[in-house]
């Protein structure tokens, strides 16, 4: 009998091994075929986006923009629902509020809003809201001014430019299990500001966007791919300010050593929201110096 006992026990121990290698095997079938599903569905996405990142017809771009988005999410959609995937798109915000819990991650507020701030533009583009104020291309790249509200920065009001740049360049890099997207994608953006006239009231520059996030799909993994998010801040200008050019650049660097450099060069009349109200001093203006045609071109033109 202790003979039959034995030979039960390597039994049912081979039987568990079966079944635990079995489930094993399982989990990691369907883990490579939602990333395969995954993949195409990118790719099906990137064939497609070329036009809308190069097409040069602005009304076009804007009638054709939600619709894109609407085939990209009703793929996603059926994607979620075929592998049993998370539909609140809350993944990476989760895992952080459980490692705060843990005491292991000390940046908690800095990541939730960063989460929120990729997490608003998904939702417009999610829902087929999406109507940027401008947009332009220039070298197989697309910039969206998304909006230019006023919002109120650390006790000041500001006017705030946020952007969505389309198809700047990237590589994936991997190091053992550890993937990392390297996006190239260098900005700088000046205002010209200017009277009713032409006359030069002031200028501005700015590097960097802030809250410049390269890699969306980091926080939310159905993130339409390829995007560069951030915004400038503006102060309001000056009462006799009418017109604004600003002038928006762009450099991509490709994997394969070519580099793209775009200009967009947006033209608008001021509205009054961005103005001082009459009188008041422009904080944080220096003077410099300039040839009076420079300041005037009527005074050039004599």
């Amino acid at each position: 009998m202790k003979r039959y006992f034995g030979v039960l026990v390597i039994l049912a121990g081979v039987i568990v091994a079966s079944v635990l290698f079995y489930r094993r095997l399982s989990a990691q079938t369907l883990e490579a075929q939602r990333e395969a599903d995954m993949a195409r569905i990118q790719k099906d996405y990137l064939e497609r986006v070329g036009w809308l990142r190069t097409n040069p017809d602005e009304n076009a771009y804007r009638e054709e923009v939600n619709a894109f988005f609407k085939a990209w999410f009703e793929q996603v959609e059926g994607h979620l629902t075929r592998y049993k995937g998370n539909k609140e798109f809350d993944s990476y915000i989760s895992e952080v509020e459980r490692r705060a819990e843990g005491g292991k991650d000390e940046k908690l507020v800095e990541r939730k809003a960063v989460y929120e701030y990729t997490r608003k533009l998904f939702d417009v583009f999610r829902k087929g809201r999406y109507q940027p104020v401008w947009t332009a291309t220039d070298k197989g790249m697309r910039l969206d001014v998304v909006s230019s509200d006023v919002v109120m920065v650390q006790g000041q009001p500001q006017v705030r430019f946020q952007l969505v740049l389309w198809g700047a360049q990237r590589d994936l890099k991997e190091d053992g299990k550890v993937k990392k997207m390297v996006t190239s994608a260098s900005f700088e953006a000046a205002w010209k500001l200017t009277d009713a006239k032409g006359k030069l009231i002031g200028e501005m520059r700015g590097t960097e966007p802030a809250n410049k996030i390269d890699y969306p799909e980091r926080y939310i993994s159905e993130f339409p791919p390829q995007m560069v998010l951030g915004h400038y801040d503006m102060d309001l200008v000056p009462s006799e300010v009418a017109k604004m050019e600003i002038t928006f650049k762009v450099s991509s660097r490709a994997a394969s050593g070519g580099t793209a450099s775009s200009t967009y060069l947006w033209k608008l009349d001021v509205p009054s929201d961005w103005k001082l109200s009459q009188g008041m001093k422009w904080e944080g203006a220096t003077e410099e110096e300039r040839a009076e045609e420079e300041i005037d071109p009527s005074k050039a033109a004599r």
